[in-house]
């Protein structure tokens, strides 16, 4: 207070002034700044909650696809399992379209998950929104939602530029490769990829596809080790021929045979395009090893040479519902499972290669033409196929298809093969074969009607002058798939009938003969098969089919000779002795087969599948009667398989 005191009064008033203003201030400075600060800290704290809230709702998100993932990796594995086991009827659709509903309902539930994700659509390529059309295509929920687009399992894959290339799972995981797009439900559904009637057929891989930009390539195929013991010799191995059955008078009918050999092994290769939204090319290979070479023996190297069985190209057309067929495939007389598509063929499930009597097929170049109707119910084919003529000239004196007639001409039905073919009968033929085809796929079933026209041709001739001859042969029949339980025990039935359409059935009856002037007889015949195929587990398939095929006769007689076939007058007398000097002539009239069989798959995953197969069949071959009676003959065979199908 002293110093104070020295200041003037002035001085001292305007101190005391300031130091009460002072006084005053300070606290609500305090007071502001502390409330600042605690201000900043609320701001702080409301960002850091506002952060948690975020990254608790993104890790919620991230929950919900994870689930939907999952679901989804699930679905795939039923879907495939499914497909496997028969799985890919209305049942097995029904499951995916109703799973897939919830699997969207879950994905679209994570709100903004989807946003700004890229999918891809077999008809439109990436998609903005995996929870919109794009997933929705991919996951079959509505089949048909986009017109004559091809959705659903069964869906051609689109590329829509040169950089959207889908993985495997997504082009291959939710339809059979080996089918076109939108086939209407029948209950019958498509061929089980490893059942050994789509292996006949020419089934596909799973496991096998790669990409070359725009094309897949798919393998298909299977190693194969087949036997066969039997209690006749016919030296065919697993092939019957029923043909070379022998009677009693032969000494191979009195001794039993075992033959094994892996020749019938088989690769294939498929190679896919897709031109736009609406249309896929497509080329297949499909080769085993079951032709014969010069050089072929059963002594030391076993070389069977490599052999064509199928080679084609398809185009289809899911917006005109137009399908095309060019190159070498199963005829379109071989009975069907589902609308007309290849590699979709009926075809029994036993081990022989011959698979049945009585069973109608060829395999062939065509051009075929097929369209569909009625949401893919109905199906109209026409198809133009290579055609040939399978003579019996028993009779006539037949010198590599010049024949020479009662009445001194000669008629010529076939030269042998030169050039690059083989040296083999091949008939004189003068127009394809013209087989037209109806198929009707209701919502249970598949039923089929079938016709066919046959032009034999052959000339005739004397010195100097001569005449071609035409006839005109042809037949029809049908077929049905019968699914008394769907995808677990089903019913086949086919039959054809006509004249001059012999080679079409297994036992390669003729197709026809020559009457004493040289004109062409067509011969009558009749073919028909029946099965039942149940699939009582995933792992085994249990079958047995009965089969029957026939001709009828065509003869004629000159003076004292008789030609023709089945003619009465030949003679049969020594049939029914071994080593009988007496004449067995023994035209076939008729063959029946029955048979019954199982597969059973050891292992089947991401290696391929392991399956075995045993057959017990019964054949019977009876003979037009003739001068010493009618003979027959019968086989009793076991066949035993081992397949390893590495992209199945």
């Amino acid at each position: 207070m002293t110093s104070f005191s020295l200041l003037p009064a002035p001085a001292m008033r305007q101190m005391r002034t300031w130091l009460f203003v002072g006084t005053i201030l300070a606290p609500g400075l305090a007071v502001t700044q502390l409330c600042g600060t605690a201000r900043a800290a609320e701001d702080e704290t409301a960002s850091l909650e506002a952060l948690e809230r975020q990254m608790a709702h993104i890790q919620e998100e991230q929950k919900a696809l994870q689930k939907t993932l999952v679901v989804m990796q699930k679905q795939i594995a039923a879907h495939r399992a499914a497909l496997t086991h028969g799985g890919s009827g209305a049942a097995t659709r029904s499951a995916m379209d109703s799973s897939s509903h919830r699997t969207l309902t879950a994905r679209n539930a994570a709100s903004g998950a989807s946003a700004g994700h890229k999918g891809w659509s077999p008809e439109t390529g990436p998609d903005t929104d995996t929870g919109g059309p794009g997933i929705e295509t991919a996951m079959n929920t509505t089949p048909h939602r986009t017109g004559h687009h091809a959705t659903g399992p069964d869906a051609q894959p689109v590329f829509s530029g040169a950089n959207d290339r889908p993985d495997v799972e997504a082009v291959i995981g939710h339809r059979a490769e080996d089918m076109v797009s939108r086939i209407a439900e029948n209950s019958v559904g498509p061929h089980a990829r490893e059942t050994v009637g789509a292996q006949a057929a020419g089934a596909l891989g799973d496991h096998g596809v790669f990409h070359m930009g725009p094309v897949t390539l798919i393998l298909g195929g299977f190693l194969d080790a087949s036997a066969v013991v039997a209690n006749r010799h016919t030296a065919s191995g697993t092939f019957n021929y029923w043909q070379a059955m022998p009677y009693p008078n032969e000494s191979r009918y009195h001794t039993n045979n075992f033959e094994g050999s892996a020749r019938y092994s088989r690769i294939s290769l498929m190679a896919r395009g897709n031109v736009d939204a609406h249309s896929t090319i497509s080329g297949f290979f499909e080769m085993d090893f079951g032709a014969g070479a010069a050089t072929t023996d059963a002594y030391e190297s076993n070389s069977y040479a490599f052999r064509l069985r199928q080679a084609y190209l398809a185009y289809d057309n899911s917006d005109l519902n137009f399908h095309f067929l060019a190159g070498q495939a199963w005829s379109m007389l071989t009975p069907g499972r589902i609308g007309i598509v290849p590699r979709q063929e009926s075809l029994p499930e036993t081990i022989e290669s011959s698979m049945l009597a009585g069973q109608t097929w060829a395999r062939q170049l065509q051009f075929r033409f097929v369209k569909d109707f009625l949401q893919h119910r109905l199906w109209l084919g026409l198809s133009i196929e290579n055609s040939a003529t399978l003579y019996d000239t028993t009779g006539f004196n037949n010198a590599d298809g010049t024949v020479t007639l009662p009445n001194g001409k000669i008629a010529t039905i076939s030269s042998n093969g030169t050039g690059l073919t083989n040296d083999a009968p091949f008939s004189n033929e003068i127009a394809p074969d013209v087989i037209g085809k109806v198929a009707w796929d209701p919502h249970w079933g598949h039923y089929e009607a079938v016709g066919i026209l046959h032009f034999p041709h052959d000339r005739v001739a004397s010195l100097g002058q001569g005449h071609n001859n035409t006839a005109i042969a042809g037949g029809g029949g049908g077929s049905m798939v019968l699914p008394i339980i769907p995808h677990k025990v089903e019913m086949r039935l086919a039959g054809l009938a006509g004249i001059g359409i012999g080679r079409y059935g297994s036992v390669l009856l003729p197709d026809a003969t020559l009457k004493t002037n040289g004109d062409i007889a067509p011969i009558p015949s009749i073919q028909a098969t029946g099965g039942i195929i149940a699939h009582p587990t995933p792992r085994v398939d249990v079958y047995g089919f009965f089969g029957y095929q026939e001709a009828g006769r065509r003869y004629s007689n000159y003076g004292s000779g008789a030609y023709g076939y089945g003619n009465p007058n030949y003679s049969n007398a020594g049939c029914e002795t071994e080593l009988s000097t007496l004449g067995c002539t023994a035209n076939t009239r008729s063959v029946m087969e029955a048979t019954v069989g199982a597969w059973y798959r050891f292992f089947k995953g991401h290696y391929g599948t392991v399956e075995a197969g045993a057959q017990l069949a019964y054949s019977r071959r009876d003979a037009w009667k003739g001068q010493g009676g009618g003979p027959d003959t019968s086989m009793s065979q076991i066949f035993l398989d081992f397949r390893y199908l590495p992209f199945q």
